[in-house]
C-alpha cells in the first residue's frame, strides 16, 4: 500500500508541476505581447511590411480552409488601408504543395493586391522559421504579423525575442467548436514548448 501511495503522491506531484509549467509559460508570452496585437484597422500603427503566416489553403474535404481566407482578408484590409506597403507570404513549398503561391493568388485575384508588392517566401516550414527569415534574409524587422491571434501571440513571442519591432494584427477567428478548442488547446502546449526552447537556447526547428 505504501508503494502504491508513494506513486499516487509522485504522480500527483508532476500533475501540479505540469499544470504550474503550463501556466507560467503562457503567462510569460501573454506578458511579452501585451499591448501589441490589434484587432481594429484603425487602431494598428503602420509598418513597412506584413508577414502572413502560412496555412494550408483546402480543408480534408476540399473546401476552402477558413483561417487561410481569414489571414488573406486580413492582410488585405492592412494593405488597402495604406497600413503597410509590402507583404511577405510564408509558408511551405513541396512537391505538389505550395502555400505562398496560393497565398498570393488569393490576394491578387480576389483581394485586389497588387502583385508586385507581395513577396513569396517558400520556406516558411513553421512559425519560427517564418519569423526569422523574415529578419535574417529578407531583413524586415519592422513588421505586422498576420494569423488568427492564438497564434500570433506565439509568432510575437519569437519576433520579440529576435529583436524585431513586430506587431500583431489579429485576422478573423474561426468559432466551430470541433476547430476552435483544438487550435486553443494545441496553442497552449505550443507555447510552452516555445519558452522551454527559448530558455535553453534551442532553434525550434
Amino acid at each position: 500500500m505504501r508503494i502504491i501511495r508513494n506513486i499516487f503522491n509522485l504522480g500527483f506531484i508532476s500533475l501540479e508541476l505540469g499544470i504550474l509549467m503550463i501556466c507560467f509559460c503562457n503567462v510569460w508570452v501573454f506578458g511579452l505581447t501585451n499591448g501589441r496585437t490589434y484587432t481594429k484597422i484603425s487602431k494598428i500603427p503602420p509598418r513597412e511590411i506584413a508577414l502572413v503566416l502560412g496555412t494550408s489553403p483546402k480543408m480534408r474535404s476540399g473546401l476552402s480552409n477558413p483561417y487561410f481566407t481569414k489571414r488573406m482578408d486580413a492582410a488585405a484590409l492592412l494593405y488597402h488601408h495604406g497600413k503597410i506597403k509590402k507583404i511577405i507570404v510564408s509558408g511551405e513549398k513541396s512537391k505538389g504543395y505550395n502555400e505562398p503561391a496560393a497565398m498570393k493568388n488569393y490576394l491578387v485575384y480576389q483581394e485586389g493586391v497588387p502583385e508586385d508588392i507581395i513577396i513569396e517566401d517558400p520556406k516558411g516550414f513553421n512559425t519560427y522559421k517564418s519569423i526569422l527569415r523574415c529578419k535574417d534574409v529578407y531583413k524586415k524587422k519592422n513588421v505586422i504579423i498576420v494569423s488568427q491571434g492564438f497564434h500570433n501571440l506565439r509568432a510575437l513571442f519569437f519576433a520579440r525575442n529576435n529583436d524585431m519591432n513586430a506587431l500583431g494584427f489579429d485576422a478573423q477567428d474561426v468559432t466551430k467548436p470541433e476547430s476552435f478548442y483544438r487550435n486553443q488547446a494545441r496553442e497552449i502546449l505550443a507555447r510552452v514548448i516555445a519558452v522551454v526552447y527559448f530558455i535553453l537556447g534551442v532553434s525550434p526547428d
